[in-house]
């Protein structure tokens, strides 16, 4: 590791990508492992409309993307190590709180504070900008998006058993305690990766710099944006993943095996990424898998379209595509994060706001599509995939894979 000043210098590379995974996967497990549990909680608190239980992953996104706007600036003045640990203590009394509210209003404003609280997190992209670059900056993120994806993997099965032996407010309980563990870790070990000379002020005109910096790059907005939609097609997996297994195939119990099986694979693709990235390039991997993704989208449309889902095609279809989702993600955020390395708080700060916020009102607007089908998930993924494109072909005129070949060498060299 280069760049930023080590509190506590025994911390090596392994640990600081787990450590980071840890954090990542503070916003992760308060979704995942709760996804059993709609049902539940929109019977409980009388809500009448099935789809409007989306809305508590809805509101904690939305907080979340709320939040990057500020954690991540705030980072660059005082150091990303104190936001972390005052992020945590939030998030741990507003999971807590969420598990006690009595009506769904409440609920809602709660998740949302809880998101909030959760974006803080966001600093750990900073933190791992402040100590690599390039494709070497790609190979960290995919690495710390491996340990990330296996919250996934483990916590729809992990709230489910939670439901078979405790009422649903459990879950939230649950986050709680698992923030808390993640907050003693960082506290003890967590370095502080901001050197001294490169902190903020956070005077107007500064301020005011960074952000004109950060949305007057091309490859910075373009890539942000793509990252937006393509998050927006998970969230509306996530989103109505448990209605499809209960609705449409009548295995509601089914649904976190294949959750986890998703995950599974985006962890591996993630982990293929990591490996190759350094030596093929961002471009030519996440253009790559973005191009997979249209196609398998294309072909779960016209199953779901001509009543030729079944459960077997729905799990094949799916599982690709979500794979494809970890050759995209880590890349693309690389890219909207290279040009913007002198400000990497604000940057962060803001491509989270985007991509968050935005992916969370993509994937809500998919939600509300669902009729008892297969197919409004569908054709919303590939509307997505389409979008991320365009994007894309806008970002690097015109051009995939070799487009500005020599202004991505050179800034992609480390040092």
């Amino acid at each position: 590791m280069r760049g930023g000043a080590h509190p506590n210098p025994s911390v090596g590379f392994k640990e600081f990508v787990a450590l980071t995974a840890a954090l990542m996967a503070t916003q992760a497990i308060s979704i995942d492992a709760m996804l059993p549990a709609l049902p539940t909680i929109g019977a409980s608190l009388h809500v009448a409309n099935p789809n409007h239980t989306q809305l508590i992953v809805t509101s904690y996104v939305i907080g979340m993307g709320i939040g990057q706007l500020f954690w991540g600036l705030l980072s660059d003045r005082y150091g990303r190590r104190p936001i972390m640990i005052s992020g945590l203590m939030v998030y741990v009394v507003a999971a807590v709180l969420s598990g006690l509210a009595t009506n769904f209003t409440v609920l809602l404003t709660l998740r949302l504070t809880h998101g909030v609280a959760a974006a803080s997190v966001v600093v750990a992209r900073s933190a791992i900008r402040d100590q690599f670059s390039g494709r070497q900056m790609a190979r960290v993120m995919s690495l710390t998006l491996i340990l990330f994806l296996m919250i996934p993997v483990i916590a729809p099965t992990l709230g489910q058993l939670v439901l078979a032996v405790a009422p649903w407010r459990s879950i939230f309980l649950l986050f709680g305690a698992y923030a808390a563990l993640v907050f003693l870790w960082v506290l003890l070990r967590m370095p502080e990766t901001l050197h001294p000379e490169y902190r903020l002020t956070l005077n107007r005109e500064q301020v005011t710099r960074a952000v004109a910096l950060v949305l007057g790059q091309r490859q910075s907005v373009c890539y942000t944006l793509a990252m937006a939609v393509m998050f927006g097609s998970i969230l509306a997996y996530v989103g109505m993943v448990q209605q499809i297994f209960q609705d449409v195939f009548h295995r509601a119990a089914l649904m976190p095996v294949v959750f986890a099986l998703c995950a599974s694979l985006m962890a591996v693709t993630s982990y293929l990424n990591s490996r190759i990235v350094e030596r093929l390039g961002m471009r030519a991997i996440s253009q790559t898998g973005l191009l997979i993704f249209i196609s398998f989208t294309a072909l779960h449309t016209l199953v779901a379209l001509t009543g030729l889902e079944r459960l077997w095609t729905f799990v094949l279809l799916q599982s690709v595509t979500m794979a494809c989702l970890g050759l995209t993600g880590s890349n693309f955020g690389a890219m909207a994060m290279e040009p913007v390395g002198t400000v990497a708080g604000v940057g962060a700060s803001l491509q989270g706001f985007i991509s968050v916020t935005g992916g969370a009102l993509v994937g809500a607007a998919v939600g509300k599509w669902f009729n008892g089908t297969t197919l409004p998930l569908a054709f919303g993924q590939l509307l997505c995939g389409v979008t991320s494109l365009l994007l894309v072909f806008y970002a690097e005129h015109g051009r995939l894979f070799t487009a500005q070949h020599a202004v991505t060498v050179a800034a992609e060299t480390p040092g």
